[in-house]
């Protein structure tokens, strides 16, 4: 009895065969079961038939013994072309010889001559079959097994150790040499690793992009032997240059390695390689003390109190003092988000503004951190300075509520100042710079933020249009004590001058902080020295 034949009118045929007479007959039978249909009367001509409509071909049936090219010689230069296609060899010759040889090359079935429909039908759905499980197991691209398949076998084989291999900044090596090339490397990487582990020893499998897996087969590897299995394998990959091109590209590698029972060591060893990446560690072996369960579980409840406290307006603005470093006198306020629980516990933004920014939450911080400034603006006459990323700058929903807002309170935005986080990497300065011109026509005043802590340090006073940077509290807080740090913030406030660009110190906690800064001539000053962080009723 034939089985599955309804997977067969969806697909098209490549049908090879020199005898005049079945080729016909197998043609109209074919006709009555598939959806198209090429028919090539030797191999050279079925070769070129499937050059020519490869991306519609799914099932090849071919004679062995064909003139100007035989079926098999037809096979093993398709199978360079696809090597997943499925091949069914139909041939009256039952010898060992040919049939050893179809397997070799990698044809799926054969039917003898001559042929029953029955049987070529079955082994023709057959065949489809068999490649649909395999494609659900099998990367394509390095041919090496899935995600899926690292899934099926993980508790069957009861893994107990394994790593995870993941390519350094790979989406960037995309972007730069084009996606086709991005492949080149990750099938390489592939072959390295074939050729570097022993296949008795280790599975090699690819389960995303450009992360790769390993997992010892034997039950008793020795974990610090594996871990130098790794570590050289890296050290391998990072003296090895690649060349696509011309282009010398060099590869670096994060692994993560775990022990445990089945899914365990798979979940454990994805957990290990992102805290890797943070700490900025080429390999790390999971460990229990790192309390990576505990850092997921506190993300969870700050995802969820962060929409509560959006839903329930919990976050608002709090304000602290920037003085005169002369006169002690309270120049402005910065805006400084908070989170107040339901029983007026206040917590600060280190608990949440990770998470926010990852979850696409941050957006709302700003807009809370805007209508509260105004509010101090407008009912106590304050000035006030709010904190920008460049991510609130390159977010259109971002800017144009910014520019709204800026439209609807035109009265009071000349004592509305914005400060631009240094601290986080500015890719793009010709967006920085329509930001500034834009809020400038409202007669804003612009600065940087964590001056001297980020990536561009004193271009941004020669690439920006700004009035102030403020100093790190980094290069601030031992100052007293330090020459060194005395140095660099000295050099910022002289060179800062040369510009017309004010200056702020911040974390100025004590009376020795606050008396080196203004010896140096630093125009403001904020800190505990002062005065904490306050909310809109308790200021004056």
């Amino acid at each position: 009895m034939v089985n599955n034949i309804s997977i067969l009118k969806n697909i098209t045929i490549l049908y090879a065969e020199d005898e005049k007479d079945l080729r016909e007959v197998t043609h109209q039978i074919l006709k009555g079961f598939t959806k198209k249909q090429y028919v090539a009367q030797n191999g050279q001509e079925g070769l070129e038939l499937f050059k020519q409509h490869e991306s519609e071909i799914d099932l090849i049936i071919t004679d062995v013994n064909m003139p100007i090219m035989n079926g098999l010689d037809m096979v093993k230069e398709i199978k360079k072309i696809n090597l997943n296609i499925p091949i069914i060899v139909a041939t009256a010759f039952s010898n060992k010889e040919y049939l050893l040889e179809a397997i070799d090359i990698g044809v799926d079935k054969y039917v003898l001559k001559p042929i029953d429909v029955a049987k070529l039908l079955q082994v023709m759905s057959q065949s489809l079959l068999y490649h649909e499980l395999k494609d659900l197991y099998i990367d394509k691209l390095t041919n090496l097994p899935n995600r899926n398949k690292l899934k099926k076998e993980l508790d069957e084989n009861h893994v107990e150790l394994m790593a995870l291999i993941d390519i350094d900044e790979f989406s960037t090596i995309n972007d730069l040499f084009g996606e086709e090339n991005g492949d080149i490397i990750l099938a390489d990487l592939a072959n390295k690793l074939k050729n570097f582990l022993d296949n008795k020893k280790f599975t090699i499998y690819r389960i995303e992009a450009d992360k790769f897996a390993i997992v010892a087969n034997e039950h008793e590897q020795n974990l610090d032997e594996f871990v130098e299995i790794c570590r050289d394998f890296a050290d391998k990959i990072e003296k090895e240059s690649l060349y696509i091109q011309d282009n010398e590209i060099d590869i670096n590698l994060t692994i993560g390695i775990a022990k445990g029972d089945g899914s365990r060591a798979f979940k454990y060893s994805q957990r290990v390689i992102n805290y890797a990446r943070s700490k900025l560690q080429r390999i790390m072996v999971y460990n229990e003390a790192f309390k990576i369960q505990q850092s997921f579980e506190e993300n969870i409840k700050w995802v969820k109190q962060l929409k509560t406290g959006f839903r329930e307006n919990l976050f608002q603005a709090y304000f602290q003092s920037i003085v005169d470093t002369k006169t002690k006198e309270t120049y402005k306020y910065e805006a400084l988000i908070r989170y107040i629980t339901k029983d007026g516990q206040e917590i600060s933004p280190f608990n949440f503004l990770d998470v926010a920014k990852r979850t696409k939450l941050y957006p709302n911080i700003i807009k809370i951190i805007l209508q509260d400034s105004f509010k101090l603006i407008k009912e106590k006459n304050k000035r006030v300075s709010v904190n920008i990323s460049f991510d609130d700058i390159a977010n259109e929903e971002t800017t144009k509520f910014i520019y709204e807002s800026l439209e609807q309170n035109r009265e009071y935005t000349d004592r509305l100042e914005f400060e631009i986080l240094e601290s986080e990497e500015i890719s793009d300065f010709n967006e920085v710079s329509k930001f500034i011109s834009n809020i400038k026509k409202f007669d804003c005043i612009v600065g940087v933020d964590d001056f001297g802590a980020g990536y561009s340090n004193f271009n941004l006073l020669t690439l920006l249009d700004i009035d102030f940077v403020k100093i790190d509290g980094s290069l601030i807080e031992s100052i007293n004590t330090s020459k060194d740090l005395e140095i660099i913030v000295s050099t910022i406030a002289n060179f800062s001058k040369e510009f017309g660009v004010k200056t702020v110190a911040e974390y100025v906690s004590n009376e020795d902080i606050y008396n080196k800064i203004k010896e140096l001539n630093i125009d403001y000053c904020q800190g505990y020295y002062f005065d904490k962080p306050s909310s809109f009723d308790s200021i004056k």
